[in-house]
């Protein structure tokens, strides 16, 4: 295991290529889930789960499947009916084992399905090479799902915090809701852009 590939992965999937604000995946959940911090953790939480375990899977159906029966032009299908089952198969087993978790979650474990962001990891990793060509193992490739998670719950996250203390600023009448959110996620998204001339390896 290469610590230092590792250590870029970790970087850039939470700073500087973000999932939500470097590359502009799950903007819907971003935008409606950022409401109160408390609801943006529960997301965040539910999402680094699955892109994590969707990561894993579709690794392994794309080398151990796909790949070699030549059947790579139903990537974008089979990892959707990975995404969605997985999602499902999380809710059953959260609402047997763990309802009080499943209580918390409520209706955000099932929004992860449409979340583009989870779809984008999953298709990013078999697409990443390094500089001396080589594509993203297994490890690396769960450790970017994992990581890719985190930078989606930090952005949501900080988007709640802020829309949380513009709810009792003193704005005009037509900044407020919508306008207000859009012009807060897009400076926070100015800001992110500044790890873009960090140099890691």
């Amino acid at each position: 295991m290469d610590f230092s590939h590792m250590l870029f992965i970790a970087v850039s999937s939470i700073f500087i290529s973000n999932f939500v604000l470097g590359q502009f995946l799950g903007i819907c959940p971003f935008i409606g889930v950022s409401k109160k911090i408390d609801s943006a953790l529960g997301m965040g939480m539910a999402v680094i789960f699955v892109m994590t375990l969707a990561s894993t899977v579709t690794y392994l159906i794309q080398k151990f499947l796909l790949v070699p029966y030549q059947m790579e032009y139903l990537q974008t299908i089979a990892f959707i009916l990975v995404i969605a089952s997985l999602v499902q198969f999380i809710e059953m087993f959260m609402k047997r084992h763990m309802p009080a978790l499943y209580q918390q979650l409520g209706i955000f474990l099932p929004l992860i399905t449409t979340n583009c962001a989870v779809l984008g990891v999953a298709i990013l990793n078999t697409k990443f090479l390094w500089a001396d060509g080589t594509p993203l193992n297994f490890i690396e490739s769960v450790w970017n799902g994992a990581m890719a998670g985190v930078g989606f719950t930090l952005a949501l996250v900080l988007m709640a915090g802020v829309r949380e203390k513009l709810e009792t600023a003193d704005l005009p009448e037509s900044f407020k809701g919508l306008p207000i959110a859009f012009l807060s996620a897009s400076l926070i998204a100015v800001a992110f852009l500044g790890f873009s001339g960090m140099k890691i390896m």
